[in-house]
């Protein structure tokens, strides 16, 4: 089995505070610079860089996606929030997910508990354990 070093915690240009400039062709980049060689996409809720990913990213047959000798996973953050005895709770989450197709059918389940396309990092109206 190969050996990669790995970020799964990235976002995209959708999330809030990250540079407008990201793009599958600059974490390809930056992560051969950095000796990267598998990569979270980050941000597979967002409507839009779903479409980017899925217009850029080459399947290899593996679970894993390719672009310019970088491998890809499709990762998102969301962030749950919910009540328990009158407190606020938030819970960061990082989901991993196989294929585009579980994506889209994840997605159009999270759509349910919050907007998706307000930002990369979505805050889900729902209890963590729900998520899982």
């Amino acid at each position: 089995m190969p050996e990669f070093v790995a970020d799964f915690h990235i976002h995209s240009r959708y999330s809030r505070a990250c540079s407008k400039d990201l793009c599958v062709k600059e974490l390809a980049k930056w992560a051969k610079l950095k000796g990267i060689g598998l990569l979270g996409t980050g941000d597979f809720t967002h409507p839009l860089w779903l479409q980017e990913l899925e217009e850029t990213l080459r399947p290899t047959g593996h679970g894993l996606l390719e672009y310019d000798g970088v491998y890809f996973i499709l990762t998102t953050e969301v962030n749950t929030l919910f009540y328990r005895r009158g407190k606020a709770h938030n819970i960061h989450h990082v989901l991993f997910a196989p294929s585009f197709e579980t994506v889209k059918r994840l997605n159009q389940e999270l759509e349910s508990f919050g907007p998706l396309s307000l930002d990369g990092r979505p805050i889900l109206r729902m209890e963590a354990w729900r998520l899982v």
